[in-house]
């Protein structure tokens, strides 16, 4: 349903339509376009298949719920469980199995989403618990990227089908840059690292074209007013610092910021998992502590935790933190006025 808002404009009343919950949501998938857009051109056909699978189960496990309520089909008209999905498939590995997907849209859908009430109603990001899920439960899947253009053609019909034996994917696959610095060799230093790299220089360009891709969605977001700045630069500027710093503290072990913002899901998560309306913070100045400790725990994970992007897992602990920021950070309510213009006791 549209909201509408009246503005005095040259004491003339105007009213202003903002987007249904269904026109935000479609505005997203739309801004979603130009990160799918590449990761495909770069990582073949099975970024699409992912999506496809994950939008389909993803519609009919809502489908399935509401009947289960006993709900009307109508919600399916928000786009919400649609962009789950998008969301949720951008994230996997092209071409993962159908079982997979269907695993983490059920974790998504079903658990984060209805378990809680529905929209509005989720304390999680419901795409994140499902990825979490995955990468906990099933890490090598998760992790088994292919190496830049090498578009699995032969491969795609039977990892769709879930008949590919891990052999044949791990044949096909090579570690992501943040993945291939976590695991270097402890006697190895970071200058001597990036003079000879595990890893191709495509594949470092591949991942910096990528966020540049999912850059531009996101400034389609703000320029629409889809989101608010406050969480993306918060999130990237306290990134920006925790590497800063600790390049400047320990250069052979550490890596520039670059490789932190650049590859990995730093900017898609910045602008399409941070800024989830209902799991992210309410205020202003709560956005901006919300986006900055996601960061921050970022940081602290891909540096001394085991996982190489956690940007997962930060979102997830930061949205445990919302309802107490929204205590502490939403301003109290403006006294009501006396008709003399002062504030009643």
């Amino acid at each position: 349903m549209s909201m509408l808002h009246a503005s005095q404009v040259d004491d003339q009343p105007r009213l202003t339509t903002m987007p249904s919950t269904g026109g935000i949501m479609r505005w997203v998938i739309i801004a979603t376009l130009p990160g799918l857009a590449t990761m495909t051109f770069f990582f073949g056909l099975g970024v699409v298949s992912n999506v496809v699978l994950a939008a389909a189960f993803g519609l009919g496990l809502e489908a399935l719920v509401l009947r289960l309520r006993q709900r009307n089909l109508r919600p399916l008209n928000d786009a919400s469980a649609l962009l789950t999905g998008v969301l949720l498939g951008a994230s996997l590995p092209p071409a993962s199995p159908w079982w997979l997907i269907g695993i983490g849209m059920v974790a998504a859908i079903v658990v984060a989403k209805h378990l809680y009430g529905g929209l509005g109603h989720n304390p999680f990001n419901p795409a994140m618990v499902g990825y979490a899920l995955l990468l906990v439960s099933f890490p090598t899947y998760m992790t088994l990227w292919p190496t830049p253009q090498s578009l699995w053609p032969a491969s795609l019909g039977s990892q769709i089908m879930g008949s590919i034996s891990l052999e044949q994917i791990d044949g096909l696959s090579g570690a992501t840059p943040l993945d291939a610095f976590k695991h270097k060799a402890d006697e190895v230093t970071a200058s001597q690292f990036w003079a000879n790299p595990p890893l191709t220089r495509g594949t470092l360009t591949a991942w910096q074209w990528i966020s540049a891709a999912w850059a531009v969605g996101g400034a389609l977001l703000l320029a629409r007013r889809l989101i608010s700045w406050h969480i993306p630069v918060a999130m990237l500027g306290s990134m920006t610092a925790a590497t800063t710093l600790l390049y400047l503290l320990n250069p052979d072990n550490a890596s520039s910021p670059w490789l932190h913002l650049f590859t990995g899901a730093t900017l898609f998560g910045a602008f399409f998992i941070a800024t989830d309306p209902v799991s992210a913070a309410t205020s202003q100045r709560g956005k901006l502590i919300y986006g900055a400790g996601i960061g921050l725990l970022v940081i602290v994970i891909r540096t001394w935790g085991g996982y190489p992007d956690a940007v997962a897992f930060a979102v997830l602990l930061m949205n445990l933190c919302v309802p107490l920021l929204d205590i502490y950070t939403v301003p109290a309510a403006t006294a009501p006025q006396s008709a003399t213009g002062r504030a009643r006791p």
